[in-house]
């Protein structure tokens, strides 16, 4: 059983590399972005960057649509691969997932209560969601420079805690970023969400429009209900028909994260880093940096990240019942907690709304997000290249 399970951390799928490759693109575009946006905000172009995210379509800003609106696309291809990683993936094995996602646990919990423990009873408590998250592009990245020195494994490890994070970030958008909740719309969202699971549970309806038209619906009346749109995103992914014998042929939910990879990578995330990164920079903010709330952003990415992935993980293992996956010693788990502390995409968009009508301390959190972010992967990048082994041998810690 042990030599199954172990195995199993070798064998990365089709769908697996080509998610690899489009997180290095991903990477890439999502760094040349957020400078940029750093750039021209600070440029004689400010004021023209300014105008242009506040113009208005259909009633929205262009800012409220690309935060809005692309970032439900995003959650979207979130939740689908979500739903294949818990179908047929690492973690449709609960063996398997079970220690993924226990490091999960441990890399939200712990910067969040270093995050709160510094800014609690003050008006940046909020900002205790902003280092949960982990940025998978980002993290695939550096591990991508690190070439043969990474093995197979620990990308699939590091992917499967990333996406345990994003549902995670997912129920804390829910439980505590959703305000003024409108009951009637809130219950036409969730008709509507049970319309598609009857329509693909029931009648099998394999035809993709029904189930975009439909979330399309649905993430209008979360938006008038209160709570966060891009759950809509998520919702609709798993209401999408999904089978693992159709991998990427027939089944819709996999031929929409087919189509959905190169977009999400190369136009909306990079778009999102765009718009989110031009801060001005003035001795206020960078004051503000330096606050409470930035020391706790920063500590929780940077310190909590690694601390909670590498002691929930030893934890799970020191009870007997879970093993290191075959290849990985103690020094892969500390430097993918590291990796972890790359927040960026989610913390960025946590920040967002943890800050609505503060937008000097929602524009301190993003610089401490950038900067956390960057001294991580860093670190990061110089603890597996120099202290993780090259070719190391299976550590099964328990029988």
């Amino acid at each position: 059983m042990m030599t199954m399970l172990h195995n199993s951390w070798d064998q990365l799928t089709n769908t697996f590399n080509r998610f690899v490759a489009s997180g290095r693109a991903s990477g890439g575009m999502l760094l040349v972005c957020s400078v940029l946006g750093l750039v021209v905000a600070n440029s004689p172009w400010a004021i023209q960057y300014a105008h242009f995210w506040e113009r208005e379509f259909l009633g929205l800003r262009l800012e409220q649509w690309t935060n809005d609106g692309l970032m439900s696309v995003f959650f979207l291809l979130i939740g689908l691969e979500l739903e294949r990683e818990l179908y047929s993936g690492e973690l449709s094995d609960r063996k398997r997932a079970a220690l993924p996602a226990i490091a999960a646990v441990g890399g939200m919990v712990v910067p969040a209560l270093i995050h709160f423990g510094l800014n609690v009873g003050t008006p940046t408590q909020p900002g205790a969601g902003i280092p949960m998250a982990t940025d998978i592009a980002f993290a695939l990245g550096v591990m991508a420079l690190l070439g043969k020195r990474v093995p197979a494994s620990l990308k699939v490890f590091v992917v499967a805690f990333a996406v345990m994070d994003d549902l995670g970030a997912i129920v804390v958008i829910a439980l505590f970023y959703s305000a003024g909740i409108a009951p009637g719309y809130l219950a036409a969202a969730i008709a509507v969400l049970a319309l598609l699971v009857v329509a693909n549970r029931r009648y099998h309806i394999m035809a993709l429009t029904p189930y975009l038209v439909g979330g399309a619906l649905m993430w209008w009346l979360l938006l008038r209900s209160g709570v966060h749109p891009t759950l809509a995103g998520v919702a609709l992914a798993f209401a999408i028909p999904y089978s693992a014998r159709d991998e990427d042929t027939t089944s819709p939910s996999h031929r929409l994260e087919h189509v959905l990879h190169r977009p999400v990578a190369l136009v909306v995330v990079p778009l999102f880093a765009f718009a989110n990164t031009g801060v001005v920079l003035g001795a206020e903010l960078l004051s503000e940096v330096r606050s409470a709330n930035g020391l706790g952003i920063g500590l929780g990415l940077v310190a909590g990240k690694p601390l909670g992935v590498a002691t929930a993980t030893m934890a799970a293992v020191a009870t007997g019942w879970l093993v290191l996956p075959r290849e990985l010693r103690w020094q892969h788990i500390v430097g993918a907690g590291l990796l972890g502390g790359i927040g960026f995409t989610t913390s960025i968009f946590i920040a967002n709304l943890a800050f609505p009508a503060a937008p000097l301390i929602a524009g301190a959190s993003k610089i401490s997000i950038l900067l956390s972010s960057a001294t991580a992967g860093i670190i990061g990048y110089i603890w597996l290249r120099y202290s993780a082994p090259t070719t190391p041998e299976s550590t099964p810690l328990s029988d």
